[in-house]
């Protein structure tokens, strides 16, 4: 398996088209956007090539590769207005292995450890996410690589049936 990783510059309609099948995806949706409501967890959402471009000027985001065929996306931004703890020079992250056949093989662990190295390369000291409190998974493998719960902010996606919490996690960069 050759995984690899390219930071996006120039947006396709193609990459746009594997965008949209991710982010409108019943099996991904619970997981990579809160939702308020059953209706708008079925809800599409549809991005141009123009929002990408322009989502481009404020997110990093990087193609991940499995044998040479695209399988998902990870981003980063800085200081967004979302952050849980409001500390200047933070990168939030978010990462999606759209093509099933990309999950379970260790790929997330090789994008966060990928990815950890281009923030740093930016100077950037410390790295925030969110996981949805039933995605037991992600947060094991956000352990495992050190990052520790800061807050979980309640009632903040629909899922089977209920609102859950948005569990936030952080992580301090080392200098090597």
């Amino acid at each position: 398996m050759n995984t690899y990783f390219i930071k996006l510059t120039e947006p396709t309609s193609t990459i746009v088209d594997m965008f949209n099948r991710w982010d409108n995806d019943p099996a991904l949706v619970p997981l990579t956007r809160p939702n308020r409501s059953k209706s708008e967890l079925e809800s599409q959402r549809i991005m141009t090539l123009d929002d990408l471009t322009k989502r481009l000027e404020h997110h990093h985001i990087y193609l991940m590769y499995m044998d040479d065929k695209l399988i998902g996306e990870m981003n980063y931004t800085v200081d967004p207005s979302h952050l849980y703890k409001k500390e200047t020079g933070t990168a939030w992250i978010g990462i999606t292995i759209g093509e099933p056949q990309g999950r379970g093989k260790g790929i997330g662990y090789l994008a966060m450890r990928y990815l950890e190295e281009e923030i740093k390369k930016h100077g950037l000291k410390r790295i925030e996410l969110g996981v949805f409190e039933f995605n037991i998974q992600a947060q094991k493998l956000y352990g495992k690589q050190g990052y520790k719960e800061i807050g979980r902010i309640d009632n903040f996606t629909y899922w089977e049936g209920k609102m859950w919490s948005d569990i936030r996690m952080e992580k301090y960069l080392q200098e090597e």
